[in-house]
């Protein structure tokens, strides 16, 4: 899922459970909205509300669905950054006017499945179609209560890549083809970071290795089975994967191999265009980004390697309030857009990887090869595999709130200057006044 903007610590935790509160409420008490009734001709109007990139539109699913069932008409709600949804959403739910669908990111699957909000939305392991054995198991894990139902059905998951500019790694005296680049961190994230410094000493000039030190810190993280969670508790001063990411986070900026881009913003989009920087940490939803942001004359300049480590970095869910006018038909839409043949259209337009295991060994997904990105490289294959070697990890109701406090924690030591200690202590202090 392509995104925008990384969550934002927002409120505190009495804050948090108000907001939960108001949301239970509204989600059990009212309809959606007036755009979802049936028409006096008896045809149905499905809402969708969505963030970031969900490749329906662009991949044409929604015309095809309508076509397969003429009395349906479906009407997307987008939203470009997912914080901003999440926000929008309270609002609008405490007020009333509900999609009939309604798209959740994997950093709010915890808290849409917990007791206070599980029964606001319904079951959708019984949907037409639907067999659990098809999804990731952990994915479909990821958004099961604790009695059992299943109130979320995967679109993508995040498995990560490396985006590497192949030019800028040849005139660095690298190598460069996405095989022996893969080679060179194998294995482990501080490799990464001395091939940072390999890059370094002979980089074009105006050229960093990375874009942005906060990436390296979310995608070791990332790579970690432990994060910042441990048997439902918040853990994160004793994770182990957080300190290991702490601080190579800080090798990065102290050897000056990261821009010091604030990740998603209006600079960060820039220097893609202008060739500032030789790699970026690629989640699947990322090649969206690469492209765009790149342009046309940069094509075929990009290339993509396996990564240090196997992790997942973001991936989202479609959901049905219970509270819908056409709960049945929304469960049959959410069937649809989340099988395998669906999901691999969306790989091959936008980028996003299928959470839908079943689509992996389709021509369309296995096969595929980004001939923006990598055009030789067995693009579907490496994110594909990437996806398989993902551990199941505790992501915990506040996960995504954590990663934009440290983000923004690094950013201190990158764009103010500050020490890792007082930039750890910032953090911590964020943390302990708006996170519990």
């Amino acid at each position: 899922m392509s995104r925008l903007s990384l969550p934002r610590a927002r409120t505190g935790s009495a804050a948090l459970v108000s907001a939960v509160a108001a949301l239970a409420l509204a989600l059990t008490g009212c309809s959606s909205s007036d755009d979802g009734s049936a028409s006096a001709d008896g045809k149905i109007t499905l809402t969708v509300g969505t963030f970031g990139t969900f490749g329906y539109k662009e991949a044409g699913l929604y015309d095809a669905y309508m076509k397969q069932n003429p009395g349906i008409t479906i009407k997307e709600n987008p939203t470009t950054v997912e914080g901003n949804y999440w926000t929008a959403l309270q609002t609008r739910l405490s007020g009333g006017g509900l999609d009939d669908v309604q798209a959740l990111e994997v950093a709010r699957i915890s808290l849409a499945t917990s007791e206070d909000l599980a029964d606001a939305f319904v079951d959708l392991s019984d949907a037409p179609g639907v067999d659990k054995n098809d999804y990731l198991p952990w994915k479909w894990d990821q958004a099961t209560t604790a009695d059992g139902r299943t109130i979320g059905l995967g679109t993508d998951v995040g498995p990560m890549a490396i985006c590497y500019r192949q030019d800028l790694f040849k005139a660095a005296g690298l190598p460069s083809d996405p095989e022996s680049v893969g080679k060179l961190w194998a294995g482990d994230w501080a490799k990464f970071v001395e091939v940072g410094k390999q890059y370094q000493a002979k980089a074009p000039k105006g050229t960093a290795f990375m874009d942005s030190a906060s990436g390296l810190f979310n995608a070791v993280v990332s790579s970690s089975p432990v994060q910042y969670y441990k048997d439902g508790k918040l853990a994160y001063k004793d994770s182990a994967s957080v300190r290991t990411a702490w601080d190579l986070a800080v090798k990065a900026v102290q050897g000056k191999t990261s821009q010091g881009l604030k990740m998603f913003d209006t600079p960060w989009q820039t220097a893609f265009s202008k060739s500032t920087f030789a790699t970026t940490v690629c989640p699947s939803w990322q090649q969206a980004n690469v492209q765009q942001f790149s342009g046309p004359g940069n094509k075929g300049k990009w290339n993509i390697a396996q990564p240090p480590a196997a992790g997942n970095w973001g991936g989202s869910f479609l959901a049905v309030p219970a509270s819908g006018k056409h709960v049945d038909e929304a469960k049959k839409l959410v069937a649809w857009l989340t099988a395998p043949e669906q999901q691999a259209k969306v790989f091959q337009k936008v980028g996003n990887i299928p959470a839908n295991q079943a689509a992996y060994d389709l021509p369309g997904v296995v096969g595929y090869k980004n001939a923006y990105i990598g055009p030789d490289a067995a693009t579907g294959l490496i994110f594909s595999t990437a996806a398989k070697a993902i551990k199941p990890a505790e992501t915990g109701p506040r996960a995504g709130d954590l990663t934009g406090a440290f983000s923004t924690g690094v950013l201190l030591m990158e764009q103010n200057g500050k020490t890792p200690e007082e930039a750890w202590n910032a953090t911590v202090r964020q943390i302990d006044s708006t996170i519990q």
